[in-house]
């Protein structure tokens, strides 16, 4: 049986009521490429697995069938580049998708759903990244998702050159994507943006320092989720 775990925080579209509060616990990790949320983040699922929960993780863009097909559009490189209002919707499309199909349904029957990225990331990397503007692109989140919003997010904080460096060393000679191969200002407006977000909203953003030790870091993290699931 799965322990009961704390609910998931909404807060619904503009004009519209809150969506309904599901059962189970959504959190998310966010930062900077390089920064290590996959690494925090399947650490984190394989330990809640052994401690007994149901957990679902997910990541972003990608998730579904159609999600993943969105992702490999995101991520390749094309002549001419992507329009950013036309990247901004390819990635909410994706996470609309995985709302309906994945995240909602799992909560529902009381899951603990670890996002490797959600809607923050949007803010950070279209709304900051490609000035689109915040504001503009929280306001498109809310009516994307219905209202659901992972709470905590986990940002894995790093110095953009720093996550470059990670990246270019553990991948050797295969290609950066398209968003990995942007020009660093472009890095340090997100790594800002993200910063933002975290004053704004401390009570759901958790800040880590990601070029500490990882296992100190998961030990933080996993003491974060213990509380939250009453353990």
């Amino acid at each position: 049986m799965v322990p009961r775990a704390r609910q998931a925080r909404t807060t619904g579209p503009p004009g519209r009521g809150a969506a309904p509060v599901p059962a189970g616990l959504f959190l998310s990790f966010e930062g900077i490429e390089g920064a290590g949320k996959s690494t925090q983040a399947s650490l984190l699922a394989e330990w809640l697995k052994g401690c007994g929960y149901e957990v679902v993780p997910v990541r972003e863009p990608g998730g579904t069938g159609l999600g993943e097909d969105i992702r490999t559009a995101l991520l390749a490189h094309r002549p001419g580049g992507m329009a950013p209002w036309c990247e901004l919707c390819l990635y909410m499309a994706s996470r609309a998708q995985l709302v309906r199909e994945v995240i909602r349904p799992a909560l529902a029957r009381g899951a603990v759903v670890i996002a490797d990225r959600f809607a923050e990331s949007s803010v950070a990397y279209q709304g900051g990244g490609r000035n689109l503007g915040a504001r503009r692109v929280r306001t498109l989140y809310g009516w994307v998702t219905e209202g659901l919003r992972p709470s905590p997010i986990f940002l894995l904080d790093l110095d953009p050159a720093a996550g470059i460096r990670r990246i270019l060393s553990s991948r050797g000679s295969s290609p950066l994507d398209r968003l990995e191969s942007e020009p660093l200002v472009f890095h340090r407006r997100i790594r800002s943006t993200y910063l933002r977000m975290a004053r704004r909203e401390s009570d759901r953003f958790v800040v880590l320092d990601a070029a500490s030790d990882p296992q100190a870091t998961q030990e933080r993290i996993r003491a974060r989720v213990t509380a939250l699931l009453g353990g």
